[in-house]
């Protein structure tokens, strides 16, 4: 089912592309969310609606969670569900940014099998499904061979550099940032990065497609105890994220208060 569904996420997710480019620098309206959620746009919630209908039509059977949907908990009684974010890095979207991207994945009892990260504007689609391998734009990728957190390239925003998060110290590694936690995964998939983390908790849909893709490029990820991540979770949420190339992730959690 992977190898099926992988085409099904990859057609779904350009069409999304051409739904979000026209709002795009073109000020769109914004509302804040809830709960210091951020902001949700016209654009979101019209990639929402269409992802929703061309997906459960094309698997009827499958559940449904969505940053931009109101959950129901019936997913947690079906067999796969489309796990999605219509537009991961909304606030840089609303800012203009290139770096955002949409989400999409199939987790089947808690485990991703397909996923796609698209981002439209920089024109790079990465793709996975389990046991397939991982592609950026169709060709293989792989994670880099880092192993050392002092020289390493890591994605993460700055509040995971707080002496509090660390044992001996912060380590002496290169902080980088990109607003999109899907895109974050995808560029350490690629080997262009080295690790990425986030110590606090992420909600599911930022993660569940970029974990599979680094997954399958090779990589280990792990919420920030070191546990594996299960998805379609009553939460929707897990105790962060933490991934990197395998060496490189047993050194860092080795690090970790």
């Amino acid at each position: 089912m992977p190898a099926a569904d992988l085409p099904l996420l990859i057609d779904a997710a350009r069409a999304a592309g051409e739904i979000a480019r026209p709002y795009w620098r073109a000020d769109p309206q914004v509302w804040d969310k809830s709960g210091g959620q951020g902001p949700v746009t016209e654009a979101d919630l019209a990639v929402d609606r269409a992802l929703r209908e061309t997906l459960l039509a094309a698997r009827p059977d499958y559940g449904w969670l969505s940053e931009e949907t109101a959950d129901d908990e019936t997913r947690l009684h079906r067999k796969r569900v489309f796990i999605v974010d219509p537009i991961d890095g909304t606030r840089a979207f609303v800012e203009g940014q290139e770096s955002w991207a949409h989400s999409i994945a199939v987790a089947e009892q808690g485990r991703i099998t397909a996923a796609v990260v698209h981002l439209p504007i920089r024109e790079r689609l990465y793709a996975a499904a389990r046991g397939e391998g991982a592609t950026l734009d169709g060709t293989p990728i792989r994670v880099s061979r880092a192993t050392d957190p002092d020289t390493a390239l890591v994605l993460a925003a700055r509040f995971n550099f707080d002496p509090q998060h660390w044992r001996t110290g912060v380590p002496g590694f290169a902080r980088h940032f990109r607003p999109s936690l899907a895109y974050r995964l995808g560029l350490v998939a690629e080997g262009r990065f080295d690790a990425m983390l986030s110590l606090r908790d992420a909600w599911e849909w930022d993660i569940a497609a970029g974990s599979l893709i680094v997954s399958e490029a090779g990589g280990t990820v792990t919420d920030r105890h070191g546990a594996p991540i299960g998805f379609n979770s009553p939460l929707r949420r897990s105790s962060g994220v933490v991934a990197s190339a395998p060496a490189l992730h047993t050194a860092l959690r080795a690090r970790m208060a």
